[in-house]
């Protein structure tokens, strides 16, 4: 799964999601992510990335945001010390990310909900990526996106969204408060 995951994440993508967040240096490979000790990532942003996938019929989607900010939200939000580093509390941590996800992010496929299961997540570099899938999709001509991701933490998240249909690629950036998208194919 991590492995078809990774192609929905394309080089575009990653490109202005390290450049918003993060310090590139030459050399280094379009996916690494990394920063000098102790500087802070000067922005709040994720990226969410919808891609229909018509052989399987399915909206893949994937959510980047992270780790720092993430942890500070789950922990606000539920009460608990969150640590998505730690294997020895993965399953605690599974059930408070697809619960807050499922909560700041809903998707519409031609007007009609996108039942989104929860794949799960990982751990990359400084970031966390969290995967889903919404099955039973044969087609789309428009998705509706209501995405308010860490906007319960800050008041200056940005919500980048790609989305890519029938090779079609569609983005759009949501600065807080602003939390709805829609892309017509």
């Amino acid at each position: 799964m991590v492995t078809s995951v990774n192609r929905w994440l394309s080089i575009s993508t990653l490109v202005l999601f390290t450049g918003l967040i993060g310090y590139y240096e030459p050399g280094m490979e379009a996916r690494s992510i990394a920063f000098p000790a102790g500087r802070i990532h000067p922005f709040h942003v994720s990226t969410t990335e919808i891609n229909h996938n018509v052989s399987d019929k399915t909206l893949e989607i994937s959510c980047r945001i992270f780790i720092d900010d993430f942890e500070s939200c789950l922990s606000k939000q539920y009460h608990v010390k969150a640590d998505l580093s730690a294997g020895s509390v993965k399953t605690n941590m599974d059930t408070l990310v697809k619960k807050y996800l499922s909560t700041h992010l809903q998707i519409k496929a031609d007007g009609k909900p996108a039942r989104a299961e929860y794949l799960g997540f990982e751990k990359e570099d400084e970031a966390v990526n969290v995967y889903f899938e919404a099955g039973n999709i044969v087609t789309v001509k428009k998705i509706e996106i209501n995405n308010s991701i860490l906007h319960d933490l800050y008041d200056d998240q940005m919500n980048i969204i790609h989305v890519v249909v029938e090779g079609n690629r569609k983005s759009t950036k949501l600065d807080y408060p602003k939390k709805e998208a829609a892309f017509s194919f």
